[in-house]
């Protein structure tokens, strides 16, 4: 009864992320007419870019393309092509990356990477957008000066464990319940699919995803990997 029960839920899961897909689809056509026919008046008419209305039509706009592009992504999450990569390697680079935004923010990052020499299977891809999401949900929990992003890369027994850290808002633990649901967000122009589309990318690497967070204390989330 049990393995019927999970196999009912894994294929209406499937069944969600196939719909959204072509929905996502059959939305993003007329989008893009849409947006090559508002560039062609601006560029016939230059003076509707001075119209009140005209940068909040184009902001819409671009959050439309923006959860277009995070719908894509919730579809495509759950699938993962493995290979052999050095971990400590590859979080490096990414956060090298990284450091060049958050420097611009003002937000100091700290790095304690044990270095793992034994090699790791992800998909290099979907793993990268993963953190790059936890980054940025990061970010945008840190709303205060003094901001910081710690992360640790360290061996448990038979797994890996990559932390981000940071110290900013924080979360109840009614929201922790519910910040892995699709379209469920706590920010003001958040789409509610980034920690959506990370847990969805851990859970496809075999891998878990856990998050403590308080109030005002920040929030810690953590990815094992075998």
């Amino acid at each position: 009864m049990q393995t019927e029960t999970i196999q009912e839920s894994a294929k209406l899961k499937q069944n969600f992320q196939f719909t959204l897909s072509r929905l996502g689809h059959e939305i993003r056509n007329p989008i893009a007419l849409i947006s090559s026919e508002l560039q062609l008046m601006a560029s016939s008419h230059p003076e509707v870019c001075r119209f009140e209305q005209w940068d909040d039509l184009m902001d819409n706009l671009d959050y439309i393309k923006e959860l277009l592009n995070e719908l894509s992504d919730f579809s495509h999450s759950g699938t993962v092509s493995l290979t052999p990569v050095n971990i400590t390697e590859f979080l490096s680079t990414i956060i090298a990356c990284e450091k060049h935004t958050l420097d611009y923010l003002g937000i100091t990052l700290e790095t304690h990477l044990e270095p793992i020499s034994s090699p790791v299977l992800i998909d290099r891809i979907k793993m990268r957008q993963a953190l790059l999401n936890l980054f940025r949900n990061a970010c945008e929990a840190i709303a205060a000066p003094r901001g910081r992003i710690t992360v640790r890369l360290t061996k448990a027994d038979d797994c890996i464990c990559i932390s981000v850290a940071d110290n900013g808002c924080g979360m109840t633990r009614e929201q922790i319940q519910k910040i892995f649901t699709p379209f469920v967000t706590y920010k003001p122009s958040g789409t509610g699919l980034g920690l959506a589309v990370t847990k969805e990318i851990i859970t496809a690497h075999h891998g878990s995803l856990t998050v403590d967070s308080a109030p005002g204390q920040g929030s810690v989330f953590r990815i094992f990997l075998k």
